[in-house]
């Protein structure tokens, strides 16, 4: 085993959601936490903390984080899409699209090709590779939604969505 799947292993084990909850029982129950249990944004961050667990946990040896799936998705459903393109559909800087494309264009998810409008522009394309594993990263995210949701109906699911568009810009 090599050393990086040994740190990810700790780390997951570190991060499992019934030892992290028993260590916050205890900690809450020691420690005031004063304010923040008010606090919109500390909500909300333990909530994604509580689901960026759960996705990393799902996607096992795929090593994929969800902005990396959110990308392949983006790329997925705009063929030839430019860096630039991407970096705005993303909310990414421009300067934090690149070495996010280089990565996966090292695993052959993601090729990048002249445009055949402008030959200074390159757009970005899946790989067959790419597509393959997307499709099944798509059946392993939707588990993960369906999981991390299951305490929530259809409709608090959507009134869920429609209270966090309130809070976009």
């Amino acid at each position: 085993m090599s050393a990086t799947p040994r740190i990810k292993a700790r780390a997951a084990k570190a991060l499992r959601p019934r030892d992290s909850a028993s260590r916050a029982d205890r900690a809450t129950r020691t420690t005031d936490l004063g304010l923040l249990p008010s606090l919109l944004g500390y909500r909300l961050r333990l909530a994604q903390r509580a689901i960026f667990t759960d996705f990393v946990s799902s996607m096992g040896e795929a090593e994929i984080s969800p902005g990396l799936f959110g990308i392949l998705v983006i790329i997925e459903a705009n063929p030839g899409l430019k860096q630039t393109e991407l970096s705005i559909a993303a909310h990414l800087d421009r300067s934090s699209i690149v070495p996010v494309v280089d990565k996966l264009e090292t695993r052959g998810y993601v090729s990048r090709r002249a445009s055949a409008i402008d030959r200074r522009v390159n757009g970005l394309w899946l790989t067959s590779e790419g597509s393959a594993v997307l499709r099944k990263l798509k059946r392993t995210v939707i588990a993960h939604e369906r999981r991390i949701a299951r305490r929530l109906s259809a409709a608090e699911q959507q009134r869920l969505f429609d209270l966090l568009a309130k809070l976009l810009p």
